[in-house]
């Protein structure tokens, strides 16, 4: 529960931080990136083979993507995203080669071909140069260049917020997903690179080794990687829902022995939250955790691990209710983007809750199922501490932005807060199951999450999400006896339309409210103290 005056002073700073976001300049760069141009919309994505070589001594690589895609409709250009300091070589198409026009990220290819609707096509992009280094990964993402302690190259791709584009040339947009995916990547022979999906293929070509990957399954850009070092592998079979699960480990060698032990963690992770969300999406590529040089992320069949082989997340609980340090947050919490990131996939960036907030929850639900419920809820509970109410959870939409960061902790609570208000806790499985069966390897829209969700509970609940995630303000329960029997109660610091139900306890007794913005009254029978239920992220406030 806020206390009012807590909450006064965070929505204050939140304004001020919400006129400035509100006023940010959207750039020409910002929307070639982020929006659906006319040289995107044209074109559907069906196929990738990316090609590439790493040169560690020179931090730089060299590679093509062929592109096979579906024409939607006619248009003569299409749009290609590469970022500096790489460079496009070549575009070749049935043997010509095309004219390609830089402006920024974005290349715009100049097709001799008549694009006709219905037909499959295929163009082969030549690139090469130095991608650019990350600064603070994964949040600043890029080519992470390290050695081991043994002295050995380790080397790792992450770009979710940065996108693909900063070291392969892509359709650099989440809203359309490639359907199935080979990458092959040549490196020093004393090394070895794990990417996304099954190894189908390796060649020994002197000094250099490459690794054929397959990947049968729609990925987001963002999610294809390589990691690269001097790997050892291990592996489990998972019996899973839908049969036999592979389950690969990846670590660098010296970190073997405590891998074997520590990453147990990955099959009581997938049991839970194929209890929680349904089968793992991607039987087909199998399950791998890869060993990583920065922390890790969510890459797709290849979810990558750094953190250092200890619970908690760099060794610390982020709910500081002890819960977290049950378990790994990196194992749990990206392996969670499995299900809410790589399975339903945002269509725009400013819809980054989807895959946040429900992932930020799957580590509760982990808690659920090993621990209990209440063990979940503290938890949840507690990584309130980490909430800002700074700006809108949604960000703007085609120009890549997302919102704020409260996406994770703040998201994490409204679904937790769901789960009371439904207050059938099978009925609300079935709905984060439901999600994953309905939107199977999609790209979606809130809106379309919001839906699904409201019609589950037959309830419309737009005013509460609008209240959660597009605004910065948390409601408050505003209540005075009239007499001593007669409760008052309204939301304030609300939006206009907000109707969410709300469990309190009055003494011994606990009841539901139904509060809206305007004044309601009961008759309780008894004055006495209001207290509202710990699960609900709202404030309560008595009037005098």
């Amino acid at each position: 529960m806020i206390s009012p005056l807590r909450l006064f002073s965070v929505l204050f700073l939140s304004l001020i931080s919400f006129a400035t976001f509100s006023q940010e300049k959207i750039t020409r760069a910002d929307t070639l990136r982020g929006s659906i141009t006319p040289e995107r919309a044209w074109w559907d994505l069906g196929y990738y083979h990316l090609a590439v070589e790493i040169f560690p001594e020179t931090k730089s690589i060299k590679g093509t993507n062929l592109v096979k895609y579906r024409v939607k409709s006619e248009n003569q250009t299409l749009q290609i995203d590469l970022q500096e300091p790489l460079k496009i070589t070549s575009a070749v198409q049935n043997g010509e080669k095309l004219e390609v026009k830089k402006e920024g990220a974005a290349h715009f290819v100049t097709l001799r071909k008549k694009q006709t609707p219905g037909q499959v096509e295929e163009i082969l992009i030549s690139y090469e140069g130095q991608p650019k280094v990350a600064v603070r990964p994964p949040w600043d993402g890029g080519i992470t260049w390290q050695k081991d302690a043994n002295g050995k190259q380790f080397i790792a791709s992450s770009n979710q917020g940065i996108g693909s584009s900063i070291w392969w040339p892509t359709k650099d947009h989440p809203a359309d997903e490639v359907d199935s995916l080979k990458i092959s990547v040549t490196v020093p022979s004393e090394l070895m690179d794990v990417s996304n999906g099954r190894l189908v293929k390796t060649e020994k070509n002197g000094e250099t080794s490459t690794y054929h990957w397959e990947v049968k399954n729609p990925i987001n850009d963002y999610g294809v990687n390589i990691n690269v070092g001097d790997y050892v592998h291990f592996g489990e079979k998972f019996a899973g829902e839908k049969g036999e699960l592979d389950m690969g480990y990846y670590v660098l060698r010296d970190n073997l022995e405590k891998a074997k032990l520590h990453f147990q963690d990955a099959g009581r992770m997938m049991k839970a939250f194929e209890h929680w969300f349904g089968p793992y999406p991607f039987y087909e590529d199998g399950f791998k955790l890869v060993e990583a040089p920065y922390l890790g992320m969510e890459h797709q069949s290849s979810v990558t691990y750094g953190n250092g082989y200890q619970n908690g997340y760099r060794g610390r609980d982020l709910s500081g209710t002890g819960w977290g340090m049950k378990f790994d947050f990196i194992i749990i919490h990206e392996a969670g983007h499995e299900w809410f990131a790589n399975n339903i996939t945002y269509q725009d960036v400013a819809d980054m809750w989807i895959h946040e907030s429900f992932t930020n929850y799957s580590e509760s639900l982990f808690l659920d199922f090993h621990f209990g419920k209440e063990a979940g809820q503290e938890y949840v509970r507690g990584t309130r501490m980490n909430i800002a109410n700074d700006i809108p959870i949604i960000g703007k939409y085609g120009v890549n932005q997302r919102g704020s960061g409260d996406m994770y902790y703040k998201g994490g609570n409204l679904l937790n807060m769901l789960r009371e208000i439904l207050d059938d806790d099978e009925k609300w499985r079935g709905i984060l199951r439901g999600l994953n069966q309905e939107f199977y390897h999609q790209t979606v829209t809130t809106e379309q999450v919001e839906d699904y969700i409201s019609k589950a509970f037959g309830k419309d609940l737009k005013p509460v999400f609008d209240q959660y995630l597009r605004d910065v303000r948390i409601p408050i329960l505003e209540y005075y006896y009239s007499d001593d029997q007669t409760l008052n109660y309204r939301w304030i610091n609300a939006v206009a339309s907000l109707d969410m139900p709300v469990d309190v306890s009055m003494g011994e007794k606990k009841i539901r409210l139904k509060p809206t913005t305007k004044w309601q009254q009961l008759q309780v029978g008894n004055k006495s103290a209001l207290t509202v239920d710990p699960d609900y992220y709202v404030g309560v406030s008595k009037m005098r």
